[in-house]
């Protein structure tokens, strides 16, 4: 009998590894859809825009895999405890990595568009902010996997560093469009892409606040920050 639970114990366990295993596997893929995308339109590449649009199908396929695993443990291995908050958590996660894919496509169609068109400006600030958001979730992911709550704490603190950077890109694309109104159509769609990316750190933070929740028991969510009161 005790042959039967530790098998089913290793099958258990490769289960857990698997999941992990697919969350960062998609979180890559949609940290480097996001790079892609900017990269699209930083070297005026038409193509590579292009190939983040069509890579949105693979995301999507990786979604309905981990969410069919996720549900398969439930059923069959009725985890308790720790590791029925971890699946719980990898549920909503998910929903968080296929959006930020979402906003790498809208991101693509974007360039796609502003690559016909004279450049307005030298791009430095939303390759800096972009690379700020592939970052913190790159950092959200490790803590979940990890279950370090410190380090999805600091995820959430550098989101709002995100949010100065688009703060500071719309001040500055607005002052080319009082400049010249032939600027407007142009520099509405880089804010655009500005507040795409803002989103993707909002999503970032999500994840870091579920990260919190799952190992603390503690609600971050709604400004109840740790240490706020």
């Amino acid at each position: 009998m005790s042959d039967i639970r530790q098998h089913t114990s290793k099958h258990y366990e490769q289960q857990l590894r698997l999941l992990k295993d697919k969350l960062l596997l998609m979180s890559h893929q949609a940290e480097q859809m996001i790079a892609d995308a900017i990269r699209s339109l930083v070297d005026r590449r038409p193509t590579l825009a292009d190939e983040v649009i069509a890579r949105d199908d693979t995301l999507d396929q990786l979604e309905v895999e981990i969410d069919t695993l996720c549900y398969q443990i439930l059923a069959l291995e009725q985890p308790v405890a720790r590791d029925l908050r971890f699946i719980a958590t990898a549920l909503k996660i998910v929903r968080d990595i296929e959006r930020i894919g979402d906003t790498a496509v809208n991101i693509a169609e974007r360039a796609r568009e502003l690559i016909q068109e004279p450049e307005l400006k030298r791009l430095i600030a939303l390759p800096l902010m972009a690379e700020s958001a592939q970052r913190i979730l790159k950092e959200s992911l490790d803590a979940f996997v990890n279950e370090d709550a410190g380090q999805a704490e600091k995820v959430v603190h550098a989101d709002r560093e995100i949010d100065d950077l688009y703060e500071q890109i719309f001040r500055e694309l607005l002052t080319y469009m009082i400049e010249d109104t032939r600027n407007i159509s142009r520099a509405i769609k880089l804010i655009f892409i500005a507040k795409h990316l803002e989103r993707v750190g909002d999503h970032s933070a999500n994840i870091a606040e579920m990260v919190v929740f799952m190992v603390r028991g503690l609600d971050i969510r709604h400004g109840t920050r740790p240490g706020s009161g």
